[in-house]
């Protein structure tokens, strides 16, 4: 029998974040052969970026079992399961012994750019015995002591969790970077910096505006106002595309992920108390220099809005990179860019209540046999991705990699329930988010009583359908 039948199956995973990291776990405890691939200097570059911000999930979300069984063999010491670690010691007490302690530290690459995936000596056209041939991974290496350069591997299959935090959308309502905005990129940073830390001095007594409603948006508001009482002289604009600043309240006490809805809370007292001005119906489409400061306008040029500020933080989420998978073949939603099965229940314009069910490799596999993508990245633009929804799904994975297939389509995860929708309804006001936080238009829905009584997803869905309506929106 040749000897590369005995072989165990190498598997590539592009990314050493958490779940890329938790996939070499599933892989090494399945007796495959893990490679992993990390851009950066250190394992979770990405999460070194937000450090400092606190996670939604408390630690119990936060570490994958067989990442843990690995780490409990090295005499791991685990954190207190109902504490909410931030970035910062994620990497501290979970990343970094994962990937230093364990046996994992025999096989990350880091400093290690992956610049393209193909299938050795087939290019993206040719089909016959294509699905039989290895994957070939190349990447630069930019460590001093390998020498740098460009290398490659082969590999039986490949897990793409590079994630998407440096791909971030641009200002441009449009999708498109507004007209000016490279141009004026020193005065633009994008995602969640660390104002009240790291760039204090950036921030601290300057004309600061934030684009965006999501989470990111929120915390770093929330951040400047708590700079703005350090240095008084910060002023804090809020940028919204919507009309509708208490869609971004969230649902407040009825959310299962506690600090989440906390977050919420505490934002829309701030806002009532009129700690950040609200720019609503605010969408970029240019961005100059006017002196000193940063002119952003919303509409034409000549006759639109504008405001003017020192600052730009663009926190309108994230997209994935794709550049690098050109001889993949691939198979993703035009509108979300995930794989299909999966976009109807991220999709934030058709998805808005409840929780997005566990799933796997049947969801996440694309036409090229052993490619997946996992993590942040295989939910496309969707900003709605929970960690531990990534160990499930490599989990999984690694089962199919593994001709596991009984073990592949099983669910072993039961998610929190997050109990919010895309905000309060048409009927919430400020006051209303701020004396309950009743959360998701008006709270959950009641169980019916009676087999006439409606069924909805909430009590304003509810009480909409009781009146001949078809719901409340949701």
């Amino acid at each position: 029998m040749p000897d590369s039948l005995n072989k165990p199956k190498t598997v590539a995973i592009l990314g050493a974040g958490p779940v890329g990291l938790a996939a070499a776990a599933h892989v090494l405890e399945r007796g495959m052969e893990p490679v992993v691939l990390e851009a950066g200097p250190q394992v979770g570059h990405a999460v070194r970026q937000w450090s400092h911000v606190p996670l939604f999930s408390p630690w119990e979300y936060a570490i994958d079992a067989a990442s843990e069984r690995l780490l409990t063999a090295a005499g791991w010491n685990s954190p207190a399961p109902d504490q909410y670690p931030t970035g910062g010691e994620l990497l501290a007490q979970y990343l970094e012994p994962l990937a230093t302690r364990t046996p994992l530290k025999d096989h990350i690459r880091t400093s290690s750019m992956v610049t393209s995936v193909g299938r050795a000596g087939f290019d993206k056209m040719k089909s016959n015995g294509r699905a039989f041939e290895p994957f070939t991974i190349r990447y630069q290496n930019g460590q001093a002591s390998r020498n740098g350069g460009p290398e490659q591997l082969k590999a039986d299959a490949v897990i793409d969790a590079t994630g998407t935090w440096f791909s971030p959308n641009p200002a441009g309502a449009d999708g498109l970077p507004a007209i000016g905005e490279r141009e004026a990129q020193d005065r633009i940073a994008y995602g969640m910096p660390d104002v009240m830390g790291r760039e204090h001095a950036r921030y601290a007594g300057r004309t600061v505006a934030v684009l965006g409603a999501g989470h990111s948006a929120i915390g770093t508001l929330i951040d400047l106002v708590r700079l703005k009482a350090e240095a008084p002289g910060t002023e804090v604009i809020w940028l919204l595309r919507g009309d509708k600043p208490e869609k971004a309240f969230g649902g407040g006490a009825n959310d299962k992920l506690a600090a989440r809805g906390a977050l919420g809370t505490a934002f829309a007292k701030l806002v009532m108390d009129g700690k950040i001005c609200v720019e609503t119906g605010f969408r970029v489409s240019h961005i100059s220099r006017d002196s000193e400061k940063l002119r952003i306008g919303a509409g034409s040029s000549c006759c639109g809005r504008f405001v003017a500020v020192d600052e730009l933080v663009v926190a309108t989420g994230f997209r994935p990179d794709f550049d690098f998978l050109r001889e993949v073949r691939l198979s993703l939603d035009p509108a979300v860019e995930c794989p299909p099965i999966l976009a109807p229940l991220i999709d934030p314009n058709v998805h808005s209540c409840g929780t997005v069910r566990p799933h796997g490799a049947r969801e996440l596999a694309q036409p090229e046999p052993g490619f997946y993508f996992a993590g942040m990245k295989s939910y496309g633009r969707a900003p709605t991705f929970l960690m531990l929804t990534g160990y499930e799904q490599v989990r999984s994975i690694v089962a199919e990699i593994a001709g596991d297939h009984e073990a592949a389509a099983r669910v072993e995860l039961v998610l929190p329930e997050t109990g919010v929708c895309s905000g309060p309804g048409p009927e919430a006001n400020l006051a209303k988010a701020e004396a309950s936080a009743a959360g998701c238009c008006g709270g959950p829905a009641p169980e019916p009583k009676a087999a006439q009584t409606p069924s909805g997803c909430c009590v304003a869905d509810v009480k909409a359908k009781q009146e001949g309506k078809k719901g409340c929106g949701c």
